[in-house]
């Protein structure tokens, strides 16, 4: 294969876009609970937008109302990130999801970020999650991240930023 430059280091995920069976039901996750706002709606779609982006989430049905969701097995999506730019909101969003009972897979101090785990109605796989400062990642000897897996302590986290 040949050897080319890497991407540009500004490049980004701009979006994702979700197959769902059930408009209203992923609303009331996607807008209801995590608080991310409609933008635009066309016929079988929603776009979803955190601070008035045209659109960080897209949700649609148009090859897959009422369908089920992909076995375990399958390939697809294992997750999409929503990356917040504090801990303070990182911990509002796991307030969120407490009081609306959604339950966690999981959580996790990866040394790099802190993130919880989850799904939504269609079974997506759903990381929230914030990046510590740069200075803070793990690294070894010779500079390359020495990310893992540490417990989360969700009672502190559910009340960052409320003092």
């Amino acid at each position: 294969m040949e050897s080319r430059p890497p991407i540009h280091p500004s490049v980004r995920i701009g979006h994702v876009h979700l197959r769902v069976a059930d408009l209203d039901r992923s609303l009331a996750f996607y807008q209801g609970i995590l608080g991310f706002q409609p933008t635009q709606s066309v016929r079988g779609a929603v776009f979803l937008s955190a601070g008035g982006y045209h659109h960080h989430i897209a949700i649609n049905t148009w090859q897959s109302l009422g369908g089920a969701s992909p076995p375990p097995g399958s390939t697809g999506l294992f997750h999409l990130a929503i990356l917040y730019p504090t801990l303070a909101e990182l911990g509002d969003a796991l307030r969120r999801l407490i009081a609306a009972g959604w339950p966690l897979d999981g959580a996790a101090d990866h040394g790099v970020s802190i993130a919880l785990y989850l799904r939504d109605p269609d079974q997506n796989g759903v990381e929230l999650t914030w990046d510590k400062p740069e200075s803070q990642w793990p690294r070894v000897a010779d500079g390359t991240l020495a990310m893992g897996s540490e417990p989360v302590d969700l009672e502190a986290l559910s009340r960052e930023g409320l003092d």
